[in-house]
């Protein structure tokens, strides 16, 4: 079981909190996830770090009379990968702290 005394015992070991940190950062930009609108017309992969590292549009998904389309498409699957992008972060952080469950913001806060 963790608790107050894990947070007080990673406290007092602040350098290895911040080299494992820094390796957890390092981990999450190998991984990569992906969204996809549009039947998977649309594909958008994004790594741990919420970064866009990839984008393919199939041709068929490119109309000249509806550009709107394919901009909601690109908007859709970007969210997608970055949600999931978010998921890995937060299972990240999680482990980093033991397993101990994230107060609200504090995800932002890291990452």
């Amino acid at each position: 079981m963790t608790g107050f005394g894990d947070l007080l015992g990673m406290m007092r070991d602040l350098g290895s909190l911040r080299q494992r940190m820094a390796e957890a950062q390092a981990d999450l930009a190998r991984q990569t996830v992906e969204g996809a609108a549009g039947g998977g017309m649309v594909t958008a992969t994004v790594n741990g770090r919420a970064e866009l590292v990839g984008l393919k549009i199939d041709p068929a998904a490119v109309d000249p009379n509806d550009p709107a389309l394919l901009e909601e498409m690109v908007k859709g699957a970007v969210g997608q990968a970055m949600a999931k992008a978010r998921d890995l972060q937060r299972e990240s952080v999680t482990k980093l702290l033991g397993g101990m469950p994230l107060p609200p913001g504090l995800l932002e806060m890291l990452t």
